[in-house]
């Protein structure tokens, strides 16, 4: 690459930002890894255009003009659990199990089935913890998903779930995984890490599996030889520095074991829960966020804004912010988010509004299967 005096990197080399924030953009052109001050330094001193044109540049690096989503779908077993998160607007305790729904194993087959003539490549099952959908509810559920459509990828339950059926079933967690991953599970989605710092994950999710937990499990899934995606819920009461206390724990592993596939910044909604009294952050804050994590998590392959959560629009802006996925289709049979107040309360996008969302930012849609092998490329002029 050939630098002019115009070239944003160039730019930042040359401008007047302070000392500290020049030696971290010449880090990360130089492809070297920045350390734990250094981003929480980006989150207190940088701006927006200086956090974008780093991020930018990894996000390059990485996928090139890329942008990557998937024919998707989610199915919420049950919105009824034994856990009582702060946060969540979406779940019912089970002494409140009439305002919610547990749905049966022939039930899910049902909606699956109702996708028999779509190309979605993808189920996404997860959703709250309730002691009758166990071990057993969900081997038979893998197993029926597989006989009826071998092709279909499970990607199914977080650490959060399988914690709880496995201490249930009494298996440890490798016997556990052995069992699903053999009934046909595929991959793991990355919920339930909430934030990883004990003091605050005890404040807003007491009571789930601890962070070490959370990290042994996808550690496990990894050393099987899977993948799987991790999430962080921000913008609540967590500071900047647990924000890359979180990163720096997926960092880690991730060195470890190189099994994650994406992760996904899940913005903290505050509708419907008991910590409405938080203020939600910025539009800006969002978009900060992405491109310090695209910044610091330079192991992680892909880094996602699920649009179902922050709305087609600030997805749309954070493909210039780092991010390089989109996560899917969806349809409208996620209520996790629309019930916290996202900005999308029909989550439903086709194959074409994707696309036409990724080219008006002059990206390159890419249609990808859960691992990320390509399945088409949009590359033709509009």
């Amino acid at each position: 690459m050939i630098l002019t005096e115009h070239h944003p990197q160039t730019l930042i080399l040359n401008s007047s930002y302070s000392p500290k924030l020049k030696a971290i953009a010449t880090k990360v052109f130089n492809g070297e890894r920045i350390t734990f001050d250094e981003g929480v330094t980006l989150y207190k001193e940088a701006e927006l255009g200086f956090l974008g044109v780093l991020a930018n540049y990894v996000r390059e690096k990485k996928s090139g003009n890329y942008v990557y989503f998937n024919h998707n779908f989610h199915v919420e077993p049950t919105n009824v659990c034994v856990y009582s998160c702060a946060f969540c607007s979406y779940s019912r305790l089970i002494k409140n199990r009439e305002e919610g729904w547990e749905l049966s194993v022939d039930q899910i087959l049902n909606i699956i089935k109702g996708y028999d003539n779509q190309p979605v490549t993808e189920v996404h099952i997860t959703g709250g913890v309730v002691p009758k959908q166990d071990l057993a509810f969900y081997t038979e559920l893998f197993r029926k998903i597989k006989a009826h459509r071998p092709d279909l990828h499970i990607k199914a339950l977080t650490p959060v779930e399988f914690h709880y059926i496995f201490k249930k079933a009494k298996l440890s967690y490798e016997e556990g995984l052995k069992i699903m991953k053999e009934a046909g599970l595929d991959s793991l989605p990355g919920g339930g890490a909430e934030i990883f710092d004990k003091d605050i994950r005890d404040k807003i999710a007491g009571g789930k599996c601890t962070t070490e937990e959370w990290l042994s499990i996808h550690e496990i899934w990894h050393g099987m030889g899977n993948h799987s995606n991790a999430t962080m819920l921000y913008g609540h009461i967590e500071t900047f520095e647990h924000r890359i206390d979180h990163m720096d724990r997926l960092r880690q592993l991730q060195d470890k074991t190189k099994g994650f596939n994406a992760f996904i910044p899940l913005k903290f909604r505050n509708k419907e829960n008991e910590m409405a009294h938080v203020p939600e952050v910025s539009v800006i804050e969002d978009l900060r966020n992405y491109a310090v994590a695209r910044i610091y998590l330079d192991n992680f392959p892909h880094i996602k804004a699920y649009w179902a959560m922050i709305g087609r629009n600030t997805a749309q802006l954070s493909l210039n912010f780092g991010t390089d996925d989109l996560d899917g289709t969806i349809d409208d049979t996620t209520k996790i988010y629309s019930m916290a107040g996202s900005e999308e309360q029909n989550p439903k996008l086709s194959t074409q509004e994707l696309v036409d969302l990724i080219k008006s930012v002059g990206k390159t849609p890419v249609q990808r299967d859960t691992l990320y092998n390509v399945v088409k490329e949009y590359n033709e002029v509009r």
